[in-house]
């Protein structure tokens, strides 16, 4: 869909002011964009879509029991980041896409300054830690990915799956058609940024034996290795994520970040529907614990029915966890074993 900016004198005069007086630059590289505009210079004005999860039929928002989970649906919301970075890329004779200019700009917004003719245009946060942004020289290829990670009492439930931190929270957009014309002078560009990381919130609720429980740890396996930026699908390939806990009276809980299900949408998943059932892929959800009394623990759970109903975050739980007497067990628990409790190990980029 083309999006042709036309000039609107009261909004631009009135952005145009605002942003000159209260932008600045957030890192070295230079922001005064308007100063050293080519032909066209654009306001940004960026709006955020803050979910968490995205509804497909579990229906949390409508059903969320604040007493129950001790905060509001509204909490595990993400904020804004501190942050943006805009690519706008041009298509070439040969009908491929290469990049035309690179900005960064405040959460806010701000003018920057492009050249005229028919751009596309791809927005997201550069505030993050722990994600990677790769493919950046083409659209089709532009893509998130997170820093390997590793955590040597980890035995993998699947074993051809690398091991991976969170993410964090990054937000997109994409503009295909950006018609930018010499006589718009002082132009806006309204849009939103949507989500493109959802977060999990995970519950262990043991039954027994929770006072003898020092620390807790977990992994979720099968989700996303990467996410695509222009539109959010996901690539076919999986990775465990990582991850600590917090320790609860009823257990331990985690709010894990991720890319979602591998593979979204597909032809077992659409933009509004489940995958149906049978499909092969399979889920996974692990907890380790140390104990006060030195020893650890390690659980691990087949949780793929609650995946399949939440592939863009949302709430799994694994209950009926018990310590007694030296063994550990819980409800659709598999392969307990005693561990020794391994630190965890950043691999660094090659």
């Amino acid at each position: 869909m083309k999006s042709i900016i036309t000039f609107n004198p009261s909004l631009i005069a009135a952005a145009a002011a605002t942003l000159f007086l209260a932008t600045g630059c957030r890192k070295e590289l230079c922001y005064d964009h308007y100063l050293h505009a080519p032909a066209c210079r654009v306001v940004m004005t960026p709006a955020y879509e803050q979910e968490w999860e995205r509804d497909y039929g579990a229906e949390w928002l409508r059903n969320w029991d604040t007493e129950k989970f001790g905060y509001e649906y509204a909490n595990l919301r993400p904020g804004a980041p501190d942050g943006l970075a805009v690519y706008v890329y041009d298509v070439t004779e040969s009908g491929s896409t290469e990049i035309s200019d690179e900005f960064h700009i405040a959460p806010d917004g701000e003018m920057i300054g492009i050249s005229e003719g028919d751009h596309r245009m791809l927005v997201f946060n550069d505030d993050t830690r722990n994600i990677i942004i790769d493919g950046m020289a083409s659209l089709p290829t532009a893509r998130a990915t997170t820093r390997a990670r590793s955590r040597a009492s980890y035995a993998q439930y699947h074993s051809d799956e690398q091991t991976v931190g969170p993410p964090d929270m990054l937000y997109g957009h994409y503009q295909p058609s950006l018609v930018t014309e010499k006589n718009s002078s002082w132009t806006p560009y309204e849009f939103t940024l949507r989500p493109l990381v959802y977060t999990y919130l995970v519950r262990y609720e043991v039954v027994q034996g929770r006072e003898y429980i020092a620390q807790a740890r977990g992994a979720l396996a099968g989700m996303a290795e990467n996410v695509y930026l222009t539109d959010g699908h996901t690539g076919d390939k999986a990775a465990t994520v990582l991850f600590d806990c917090e320790l609860t009276p009823y257990g331990a809980e985690a709010k894990v970040m991720s890319f979602g299900v591998p593979g979204f949408p597909d032809r077992y998943y659409d933009r509004s529907g489940f995958r149906a059932p049978g499909d092969g892929h399979r889920y996974a959800l692990n907890l380790e614990m140390k104990l006060t009394s030195g020893q650890s623990y390690t659980l691990d759970f087949d949780i793929t029915e609650q995946v399949d109903r939440q592939p863009r975050g949302g709430v799994i739980t694994v209950s009926g966890i018990r310590l007694n007497g030296g063994e550990a067990s819980g409800d659709g628990a598999f392969d307990v074993n005693v561990s020794d409790w391994g630190d965890y190990e950043e691999i660094p980029l090659n």
